[in-house]
């Protein structure tokens, strides 16, 4: 499938760098925005220390379908210039939305079969943009591992739910842990930089600030565009009970999966999950049926609206 180099100019000037894979059929194409999970994240989903190797099965098996995909590299990361930990939370989804908005701009793109696949802090930005208010036009939205919370709120459910995977003398000290927790985020709440030291360590706080005190329930009761959301049963850092209320929120409804032993990081995981087995894990390939089930999803959504609208016929969602 070709790639295409496309960067992306985000609202303050920043070249956001990223790759636009293609159909090999001529265009225009649906196309999709991947957005990846937090931290300092290249158009991969990886870090040096962690990679996650999402974005080049998902974009190859769309392509397959007559999807493109772009994804690009986070500010700090990659080719893009920058310093990730000075980027906010509202700063990575501004970025989303011009990706979107320079989607639409191309000739080669259909600006009106539009979606966005998010995975974690991905699945929050993508909420965002199928908002009413978004001022961007997507059609369909996958969330993988996205909560129906306010950010502290989800934030303190994943510190316990680590804490609870871990050996016995570790989950015997989750009340003096879930204090120094607590104070934490209270020292975090009180700071006023984009950086600063916290526990000894750099810490992105205007990120983490901007998280916790986001609501994703907000964006949920406005979305205006058809929904996949998936999580895993085996998930440590999103809670899968948060499906039924995205379907409950999402004002056309919502098509829901709980996957079972699905963990967070897309592979499944027979065992007692652990944060300790995600490397082990991400030697696997992404889930295959996850892969099979976000595709035929997108393509009933884009590809078959876009049929649709080439033939006169309305576009509808489900």
């Amino acid at each position: 499938m070709p790639d295409i180099d496309m960067t992306v100019t985000a609202d303050d000037g920043t070249p956001l760098a990223g790759t636009l894979t293609l159909p090999a059929d001529p265009g225009p194409h649906p196309a999709v925005l991947l957005l990846h999970g937090s931290g300092p994240l290249d158009r991969d989903g990886n870090t040096p220390k962690l990679r996650m190797n999402l974005a080049r099965p998902v974009a190859d098996t769309l392509a397959a379908r007559g999807i493109a995909t772009l994804r690009h590299d986070r500010r700090g990361t990659g080719a893009t210039p920058g310093d990730w930990r000075a980027a906010g939370f509202t700063d990575n989804r501004r970025d989303a939305a011009a990706a979107v908005r320079a989607l639409a701009d191309r000739d080669d793109i259909r600006a009106d079969a539009i979606g966005v696949v998010g995975h974690s802090e991905g699945s929050l930005h993508a909420m965002a943009l199928a908002a009413r208010t978004a001022g961007t036009d997507v059609r369909a939205v996958v969330l993988l591992a996205g909560f129906a919370d306010l950010g502290e709120d989800a934030f303190r459910w994943q510190g316990r739910s680590i804490v609870s995977s871990m050996p016995a003398p570790v989950r015997l000290l989750r009340r003096p842990l879930g204090a120094l927790g607590g104070q934490i985020l209270a020292r975090v709440k009180k700071t006023r930089t984009d950086v600063a030291r916290v526990a000894g360590a750099k810490v992105n706080v205007r990120w983490l600030r901007e998280m916790l005190a986001h609501d994703t329930r907000h964006d949920l009761a406005a979305i205006d565009a058809a929904v996949l959301a998936i999580t895993g049963d085996k998930d440590l850092q999103v809670d899968p009970d948060d499906l039924k209320d995205i379907a409950r929120l999402v004002p056309g409804g919502a098509e829901t999966h709980r996957v079972d032993a699905l963990t967070h990081v897309l592979r499944r995981d027979p065992g007692r999950p652990t944060l300790n087995n995600y490397r082990r894990l991400l030697r696997d390939p992404v889930d295959p049926e996850l892969l099979d089930l976000v595709t035929e999803w997108l393509t009933r959504q884009l590809v078959g609206a876009a049929c649709e609208t080439s033939t006169g016929g309305r576009l509808t969602s489900s």
